[in-house]
């Protein structure tokens, strides 16, 4: 993959859970204030509670939503796939992404299910895209290329 095809995949992952980050808190804020104005209870919880959780609910999933665009935006600029952690919390968001997707058909619909699929695989070709090579994954697991001959090693003689 070229690298003005990476980058682009990058930017544009990034940009969308961006996007997606803002969304969330939105969508958060507003039925945590639906929750309170209503001051119903549910099961006998406190609607005060259940309102604060769930803007704290947003404000995480939206910083970490953003995490994940910045790691992508410092990957795009360097052009340098991310470290352990950042893969780690990639990882971690496109599993979220694959699970929501696959609740949110039924929950809120098709379009809902596309932007989830459509993320997720932006995040996938990124950590595709930036993983290591094929020559860096065999000198990692301690295995020659394919068609070398370790050093030092005499070629051995055909049948007569």
């Amino acid at each position: 993959m070229s690298v003005v095809v990476r980058r682009l995949v990058a930017f544009l992952a990034a940009l969308v859970l961006a996007v997606e980050a803002v969304g969330i808190v939105i969508i958060n804020v507003v039925l945590g204030t639906v929750v309170k104005n209503q001051d119903m209870s549910l099961a006998g919880t406190d609607p005060e509670a259940m309102s604060q959780g769930t803007w704290v609910l947003g404000g995480v999933s939206g910083v970490f939503l953003l995490l994940c665009a910045v790691l992508l935006v410092v990957a795009g600029i360097r052009d340098r796939g991310p470290g352990r952690a950042g893969r780690i919390v990639l990882i971690c968001c496109a599993v979220v992404h694959g699970v929501l997707g696959a609740l949110t058909v039924g929950l809120v619909g098709w379009a809902a299910f596309a932007w989830m699929m459509v993320t997720l695989a932006l995040i996938v070709l990124v950590l595709v895209a930036y993983g290591p090579g094929p020559a860096a994954r065999s000198e990692k697991a301690g295995t020659e290329p394919a068609g070398a001959e370790p050093a030092g090693a005499e070629p051995e003689p055909g049948p007569a």
